[in-house]
């Protein structure tokens, strides 16, 4: 089995680009392993500037016939041409996945460095894929290490201290153009019930803004203000609430977005200023609203330019924790990939030699005598033993246990098979929903 990923960011695409890459996102495992038999297990990590995903395939020689599902179940979701697709993606394998979703997990990665939202992402992520069935044995503790690998950086390195988020640059970048920078007398309004709407949420509590509304156009709004405060609003109450904010946020990135003209219409009996932030990958906000007077716009690609610089001590200790992660968790992924192979050959000599036994026993019957000759036998099996399978884990920590494999089977004559994937019960008989119910409460508290 192999690792591989296809991963598009903010690094080397737009972020629209992003958008319409991530369309239908929610289907794309399922229907890519029902669909190719290359395709044995895989767990997609959509956010706000990133739509990546992390795949397993049966071979090496599989992952372009993965990576060519992939591409055209998105092709065929989203209505972009194939060859957009595929150029839009950068394809990792071997250590090149876990050093870049470790960095992912991390921080490292993200437009605002060291933000705390990502980690809770991909907890998720893999949770939904465990859900759904698509995450195999060897993507579940992929990201396991990847979750393990960000709370090392967070505790072990000044990125954690900080705080930093994506919300939390944006929210900096609205006091900064505010008349009044005092949140306690603005009034707030946002989009969404997700957990980003649950960090912005708690970020206004933390900087004093009491007057918040909220609106979803999934009609979860109350349920949400229920346990974290604020005021809910329908499609009637939304347009009297903006009129009167001074401040309004996108977190939802659903299908229904702010279009310039409604706003305009809304606003037009209104004298202060209003400023309008964006997060929602998809936009909330019609991009033109930021031409209206007296509305400031900010996007994410805003708070990507304002993200302050980590200073560079901490970043290479968060290098370092990362490079060492993904050295261990390569090094056990390859000596785990030869113990089918170890006891494959076990097996085949044991059953050499309880086939030999049962030749003593019937000649001599269970004496005391055919009990010295089993030991003895066995003895001598386990010295022999030693050898191949020290050697079998110096290969695989070279990363060349295919040779061993090969040898077994030009000697002994052995065919390795690799161990069926564990189901998602199986692997984590957990209620999943109920865990991510549990993660986006943490992630907005």
């Amino acid at each position: 089995m192999v690792l591989f990923s296809l991963v598009a960011t903010h690094a080397d695409i737009d972020l629209e680009t992003v958008a319409q890459l991530s369309t239908g996102s929610s289907r794309l495992a399922t229907s890519a392993i029902a669909g190719s038999p290359a395709v044995a297990g895989a767990v997609v990590l959509a956010t706000c500037n990133r739509f990546e995903i992390y795949g397993e395939a049966p071979h090496p020689d599989d992952v372009e016939a993965a990576r060519a599902a992939l591409i055209a179940q998105i092709s065929g979701s989203t209505g972009l041409n194939e060859q957009l697709v595929s150029r839009s993606f950068n394809t990792r394998t071997g250590s090149d996945v876990s050093k870049h979703l470790f960095s992912v997990s991390s921080g490292l990665d993200s437009a605002v460095v060291g933000e705390r939202e990502i980690a809770g992402q991909v907890r998720r992520a893999l949770i939904t894929a465990q859900h759904e069935g698509t995450a195999s044995a060897g993507l579940v503790r992929l990201f396991q290490a990847a979750s393990k690998t960000a709370k090392d950086v967070g505790a072990q390195t000044a990125l954690g201290s900080r705080g930093l988020s994506i919300v939390s640059v944006a929210l900096d970048l609205a006091t900064e153009l505010s008349e009044n920078p005092d949140w306690s007398t603005k009034k707030a309004v946002v989009f969404g019930t997700g957990a980003y709407a649950g960090a912005t949420m708690s970020l206004l509590r933390e900087r004093g803004c009491t007057d918040v509304s909220v609106y979803s156009s999934s009609g979860r709004a109350a349920g949400f203000v229920a346990t974290r405060g604020g005021t809910a609003l329908d499609g009637a109450s939304l347009p009297a609430a903006v009129a009167a904010a001074d401040v309004m946020i996108g977190c939802s990135g659903s299908d229904t977005r702010v279009e310039a003209s409604e706003l305009s219409q809304v606003r037009a009996g209104s004298r202060q200023p209003l400023i309008a932030i964006d997060l929602a990958l998809t936009h909330d906000f019609d991009p033109a609203v930021g031409e209206l007077p007296g509305i400031e716009l900010l996007t994410l690609e805003s708070v990507r330019l304002a993200a302050p610089q980590e200073q560079s001590e901490s970043l290479e200790q968060a290098s370092s924790i990362v490079a060492g992660a993904s050295g261990a968790f390569e090094q056990e992924r390859e000596a785990r990939s030869v113990d089918s192979a170890i006891v494959a050959l076990r097996r085949h000599t044991m059953n050499v030699l309880d086939a030999e036994m049962e030749k003593v026993r019937a000649r001599h019957g269970c004496t005391a005598a055919a009990e010295e000759v089993e030991f003895a036998l066995r003895r001598m099996v386990k010295q022999l033993l030693h050898v191949p399978t020290v050697r079998a884990r110096e290969l695989a920590a070279n990363g060349q246990q295919e040779h061993y494999v090969a040898a077994l089977e030009a000697l002994y004559g052995i065919t390795v098979e690799q161990p069926a994937a564990p189901a998602a019960d199986a692997e984590c008989p957990i209620d999943h929903t109920v865990i991510a119910g549990l993660d986006d409460k943490r992630e907005s508290a």
